[in-house]
């Protein structure tokens, strides 16, 4: 029997590495987009039963090229610019890899003959400010985003579903609230509190972590259940819906560094720097995941806990593996 194919744009990024294992494991052939001279440290344990392409999501004939000759049965559409700070440091860029580098994934999905699915990936920053402050989101929520990140995604949400409506290409919006685990980036909080503990413990930083505001609430899944989130909306997901892909739980940041801070083999202080305190405009950010686990099946198999112990895990070996 033919195995399904799938095409995952950014399978290098930290999410995208996480789906390639969780199709193969599923009994996909899975290829995927790279930048050139991209590095493919997260896909080095599977990297040889994958098909990697080098495409520019900015050139509208790479795309093309890529999709042509590849005839994905499904298409994960990943690549973006992924942090919030950065994007208001590079506004037009991320406006033009977010929302443009999706209208081209789009346009080139739309020549294929057959397509099982286009899953667009999509951020719960689209929401931006709402009231009250602590409601539990749900899909209706109207989107008011408030930084270039989340105005891009909230667009690019608008074009996958206009493609499905008009050009009847079959889009799904995953709507991801915060995920973390092992080979995300320092520019998000759990890896960055992890990766200073884990020098901390190497003798590499002294014994303090200095802070921001940490009481800010947020919704934190593992990696590796939302990319099974993903492959369950390629699967079973309604063209033109959007689901939310989340845990129904926020957790403050305080809480979280102290559940790292445990898990350390070093007594670690926490000073405050000023300099990092910012009024957050989303104290409590928690959505539903009612639909995603109704429509399609999805749930939760990693626990907070289990995800903040193998990202501790994983700084302490790229530390150790620096000396």
């Amino acid at each position: 029997m033919r195995k399904p194919h799938a095409f995952i744009t950014g399978i290098a990024g930290f999410a995208g590495s996480y789906l390639a294992e969780e199709l193969l494991e599923a009994g996909y052939n899975v290829s995927g987009s790279i930048l050139d001279n991209e590095s493919t440290s997260n896909l080095a344990s599977i990297e040889d039963r994958l098909s990697l392409e080098t495409v520019d999501i900015l050139d509208p004939g790479n795309c093309q090229a890529a999709v042509s000759k590849l005839k994905p049965d499904y298409i994960f559409h990943l690549a973006a610019i992924a942090s919030v700070g950065r994007s208001f440091e590079q506004e037009s860029l991320t406006f033009s890899v977010n929302f443009h580098g999706t209208l081209n994934m789009l346009e080139a999905a739309r020549q294929l003959r057959r397509l099982e699915k286009f899953v667009y990936v999509s951020s719960a920053d689209c929401y931006g400010i709402f009231s009250p402050k602590s409601k539990t989101l749900n899909e209706e929520q109207p989107l008011n985003p408030i930084s270039p990140y989340g105005i891009s995604k909230a667009a690019s949400e608008q074009a996958a579903r206009y493609y499905c409506r008009h050009h009847y290409l079959p889009a799904v919006v995953s709507r991801s609230f915060n995920h973390s685990g092992p080979r995300q980036s320092t520019s998000f909080v759990i890896p960055t509190f992890a990766r200073q503990i884990a020098e901390i413990e190497n003798g590499r930083q002294e014994p303090v972590i200095l802070v921001g505001d940490l009481r800010a609430r947020r919704d934190f899944s593992d990696a590796r259940d939302i990319v099974r989130g993903y492959r369950l909306l390629a699967e079973r997901g309604v063209a033109g819906e959007v689901y939310q892909l989340c845990s129904g739980k926020a957790v403050a940041i305080r809480t979280v560094l102290n559940r790292l801070l445990a898990l350390s083999t070093r007594d670690i202080r926490i000073e405050v720097d000023r300099s990092k305190l910012r009024k957050s405009d989303l104290p409590v950010l928690r959505g539903s995941n009612r639909k995603a686990a109704q429509s399609v099946g999805f749930k939760l198999r990693y626990t907070l806990r289990q995800t903040l112990h193998d990202t501790l895990e994983y700084w302490r070996d790229q530390v150790s593996a620096a000396d």
